[in-house]
Formats: C-alpha cells, sequence, structure tokens
C-alpha cells in the first residue's frame, strides 16, 4: 500500500511540475506566435508596397520589410520549434485589417496610408521586443533582442518617410 501511495504522490508531483513549466511558457509560446503573425503581415505589406507604392522611397522600404521580416520569420519558426509551439500560418487579424485597408489605395494616398501605419506598427513592435528581450534564458527572450535593431532600423525609416512626407 505505502508503494502505490508514493508513486500517487510521485506523479502527482511530477504532473504539477510539468503544469507549472507549461503555465511558465506560455507567454514566450503567445510572444512567438504573435512574432510569426506579424512578420508574416509585414511580409505581405512589404510586397503590397512594391506594387502599389508611388514613391521608390516606399516601394525600396516595402522591399526592406518583406527581406528583413522573411528572414527573422525563419528565425521565428526554429524558436517555435524549440518551444512546441506550432506556428501560425497566416499574419493576425490586426495585419490582416492593415492589409486590407491598404490594398484598397494607391499612389499618394497609399504611400501616406503606409507610411502611418508603418510607424504606428514598429512602435508598438519596438515596445514589445524590449519588453520580451528581458527574459532570461529564454529562445523567444534571444530572438527578441536579435531582431530588436532591425526593428528599431524599421522605425528610424518609417519616421523619416513621415517627416519627408510632411515637409
Amino acid at each position: 500500500m505505502s508503494k502505490k501511495l508514493l508513486l500517487s504522490f510521485g506523479i502527482a508531483a511530477s504532473l504539477a511540475c510539468s503544469s507549472y513549466a507549461l503555465a511558465k511558457d506560455q507567454p514566450n509560446q503567445a510572444f512567438i506566435k504573435k512574432a510569426i503573425e506579424g512578420n508574416l503581415g509585414e511580409v505581405a505589406v512589404g510586397q503590397l508596397a512594391q506594387q502599389k507604392g508611388a514613391s521608390d522611397a516606399v516601394k525600396n522600404f516595402g522591399r526592406q520589410l518583406e527581406t528583413d521580416h522573411s528572414a527573422a520569420n525563419q528565425k521565428a519558426m526554429s524558436v517555435a520549434n524549440t518551444l512546441n509551439v506550432t506556428p501560425p500560418t497566416e499574419p493576425g487579424k490586426e495585419q490582416k485589417a492593415v492589409y486590407q485597408k491598404l490594398s484598397k489605395l494607391s499612389g499618394a494616398a497609399f504611400d501616406r496610408e503606409f507610411i502611418k501605419e508603418a510607424v504606428a506598427d514598429h512602435k508598438k513592435d519596438v515596445a514589445e521586443y524590449e519588453k520580451e528581450s528581458k527574459r532570461q534564458n529564454d529562445p523567444a527572450a534571444s530572438y527578441a533582442g536579435e531582431t530588436l535593431p532591425t526593428l528599431q532600423n524599421h522605425l528610424q525609416t518609417a519616421q523619416s518617410l513621415s517627416s519627408a512626407k510632411t515637409q
């Protein structure tokens, strides 16, 4: 009887520990899923900018977004695999809504809205990635820290395009 009791306690303790581990991992799993959705959205919007942009600057920035976020997404997919996360296969609702809005525009109107969205989105992304990068011994945090300089560069580019449009 005591062996069964000890085995039951052992199983209960093991389950409690694994439940704790799963609960502990949820924030980084949610972050990496959101990062993948964001990357997929940025690639799509970058392609759209190359097609619909009126200025060379917007088209070039679109190309940069497509290239950088494709590379970032490969890294994010690797992290998702490490965390046993099933990666999303399409952008999130927010990214889809932005894409839909931009796809209806063209010329200078597209450029203005694209730049406005790029500034707002990258401000938000930089803040989220800064927060995530502060975690210790976490693959999602490492990914966030490695990707942060690229996002900051995108924000600076979008802001400078915004300044150029308002002058």
